[in-house]
């Protein structure tokens, strides 16, 4: 079974900084695809970022482009969340998710089958 553990998140002031972070564990990465979710208080769960685990492909969500950035550590089978420039907006429980995504949708949630528990990041303005 394929285990997701993110950690990282907290409470910061808008303009801060947080990295997010996904261990893997339980089988090979490779040819998966690694993306992270957010949801907030009342909200659907949307996508933010994903990342080809073999190669340098990445995808992100318009309300994140310029601020986040997703990458990854073959060698831990981690995945990162580099979040910049927070905004109150982005105040949500954060989710790594990975499947093959034969077929799928990287922004699609159905599209993963394994997830993390998630970690909490607040933005205070």
């Amino acid at each position: 079974q394929v285990q997701l553990v993110e950690s990282g998140g907290g409470m910061v002031q808008a303009g801060g900084s947080l990295r997010l972070s996904c261990a893997a564990s339980g089988r090979t990465f490779s040819s998966y695809f690694m993306g992270w979710f957010r949801q907030a208080p009342g909200k659907e769960r949307e996508f933010v970022a994903a990342i080809s685990w073999t190669n340098t492909n990445t995808f992100y969500t318009d309300a994140v482009k310029g601020r986040f950035t997703i990458s990854r550590e073959n060698a831990k089978n981690t995945v990162y969340l580099e979040m910049n420039g927070l905004k109150p907006e982005d105040t949500a429980v954060y989710y790594c998710a990975a499947d093959l995504l034969r077929g799928g949708i990287y922004s699609r949630p159905s599209s993963y089958r394994y997830w993390g528990r998630g970690t909490q990041v607040t933005v205070s303005s």
